[in-house]
């Protein structure tokens, strides 16, 4: 950075050289810092010599957006957000891009990488449900759908559809609605059950409010479903609530 020479004729040109002189020690300061910091202090060589499992969510994070602003190093600003996300990974896979860039130094290009690394948490998570393909409890369920559900702000309907020794055939969206609610149309449930050679079915929905306890319509909507399952040889196994971090079955509650 070459020398900048100032000619001072009067009061202004005092007040720009002070502004002038106030920024250039800032920026000073700050690449001094991040020279002093102990190497593994970085986040960057902090994977390097140490591993992905030692960095905190700060740090991944700080490696993802690559620098902070002004007032704020790469970590710091990534403590901020996710302070804003009450230090919930899972909360913070819900802000959209225009919720990150509220914050000074995250522009687009950063918002982008931060929203596509919480994606391909969210599908690694969703693909290691899958992969065990066999259905032998409600936790099961849970893994395959808390990925998919948790997130979200507004209320899906989704069905997994099993062959007769409890195997996953495919998992499929029926329908989404609003934050309290959304129609699931019992004939189009069962016309993908029967396309599809299930024997057996599961339902499950997001509560977006965290609030667990199914309602009315949900208490009704099962018991017609699994009767209706009763005239055609397909099973309603069970019928699974879920939230941020927890899940409420109907079989295991001795609902079915």
């Amino acid at each position: 950075m070459g020398k900048a020479f100032f000619i001072i004729k009067n009061k202004k040109d005092i007040q720009q050289f002070c502004i002038f002189a106030a920024q250039r020690n800032t920026m000073k300061n700050i690449n001094t810092t991040i020279k002093s910091w102990a190497e593994d202090d970085r986040p960057r060589e902090k994977l390097l010599l140490k591993g992905k499992n030692a960095l905190s969510d700060a740090e991944l994070i700080a490696i993802l957006i690559g620098s902070g602003n002004l007032e704020e190093t790469a970590v710091d600003l990534s403590k901020r957000i996710l302070n804003e996300s009450n230090n919930s990974i899972a909360e913070l896979s819900r802000f959209t891009i225009k919720d990150l860039t509220k914050f000074k130094g995250i522009g687009e290009a950063k918002a982008l990488s931060i929203a596509a690394a919480l994606e391909l948490g969210r599908r690694r998570r969703e693909e290691e449900a899958v992969s065990k393909k066999q259905i032998t409890s409600s936790k099961d369920i849970f893994d395959i759908f808390h990925p998919l559900l948790s997130d979200l702000t507004y209320e899906e309907f989704w069905i997994l559809l099993l062959n007769k020794a409890n195997k996953i055939i495919g998992k499929f969206s029926i329908s989404e609605g609003g934050i309290t609610g959304t129609v699931a149309d019992p004939v189009k449930i069962f016309r993908k059950a029967i396309e599809n050679n299930a024997v057996g079915m599961i339902l499950c929905h997001n509560h977006p409010s965290g609030n667990l306890k199914p309602s009315e319509a949900d208490i009704k909507l099962t018991n017609k479903m699994k009767e209706g399952g009763k005239l055609i040889d397909i099973s309603v196994l069970d019928h699974i609530i879920i939230g941020e971090e927890k899940y409420f079955s109907f079989a295991d509650e001795g609902l079915m």
